[in-house]
């Protein structure tokens, strides 16, 4: 089976930020949510949520910086992808969105929050967190990262990934297959700023606008106390939603709750 198709068409786009990402846009007059995806994923992960959205609002899922369709040279941070996504509204011609994240998404969804909250109407996030990568776990992904930058991802890294951010209940051979074709150099990009990014927690404070928070009760990346912890800093951050049985990638193995979840939250605002 293949990849979720999203019917809008991908089309790239260079940012003012230096970045050229791919993007679709479900277009019409309806308000703006953009999503963003998470590591080593791509923009067709939220096809669940384009489907169920798009005759009422305007939805746009994008390839950030060294996924997908977007290349790009050197190191970045999510602060840097922050300043993507507010470029994106630039480009589309939007004062504020809904910024709805998975993982990284939300890293780069908080991020934007903090840099420009004018510009943010509301914060979803997906399976995500405020804190930074958990120390006991950054050796094994430098060493599963040099691997991967030297020779290719090996079956066991492929394993390793979907259990990770599929979780149960996900057709797991596209993604490896999109993986396992990724360009090598790539690897240690889109690492360095999941290793290296800050902690947000006491900043979550500064972020008043409207929240929810999604998070599957399974997820082996992202345990369920970070949600909590998000929930409990945000000041406009409604109940924790938590999606029974869902792994990392709650919003594409289990759509049906997640986006029921979400068309109650955006119908408020």
């Amino acid at each position: 089976m293949p990849l979720p198709v999203i019917p809008d068409p991908l089309h790239q786009v260079t940012l003012p930020t230096g970045a050229t990402v791919g993007l679709t846009d479900s277009g019409g007059d309806g308000p703006l949510v953009v999503f963003s995806h998470g590591l080593l994923m791509n923009h067709t992960m939220f096809a669940p949520q384009v489907a169920a959205l798009r005759d009422s609002y305007r939805v746009v899922t994008w390839d950030e910086r060294g996924h997908g369709e977007a290349e790009h040279e050197g190191k970045w941070s999510y602060w840097d992808s922050a300043d993507d996504v507010l470029a994106i509204l630039d480009h589309l011609g939007a004062q504020s969105a809904v910024l709805a994240g998975m993982s990284q998404g939300g890293f780069l969804s908080l991020r934007a929050a903090l840099r420009a909250p004018e510009r943010v109407r509301a914060l979803v996030l997906l399976d995500t967190q405020a804190g930074p990568e958990d120390p006991g776990v950054v050796p094994l992904y430098e060493g599963m990262t040099a691997a991967w930058a030297a020779d290719g991802p090996s079956q066991d890294t492929l394993d390793f990934a979907a259990a990770a951010i599929l979780g149960p209940g996900a057709d797991e051979q596209p993604w490896k297959d999109l993986w396992a074709a990724m360009p090598n150099h790539r690897s240690p990009q889109v690492m360095h700023p999941l290793l290296t990014r800050e902690d947000l927690t006491d900043r979550l404070g500064e972020i008043t606008c409207p929240a929810l928070v999604v998070h599957g009760d399974a997820d082996a990346s992202i345990p369920v106390d970070k949600a909590e912890a998000l929930v409990a800093g945000l000041p406009g951050a409604r109940p924790l939603v938590l999606i029974p049985g869902a792994g990392h990638a709650a919003n594409l193995t289990y759509p049906e709750p997640v986006n029921a979840a979400l068309a109650a939250f955006l119908s408020q605002l």
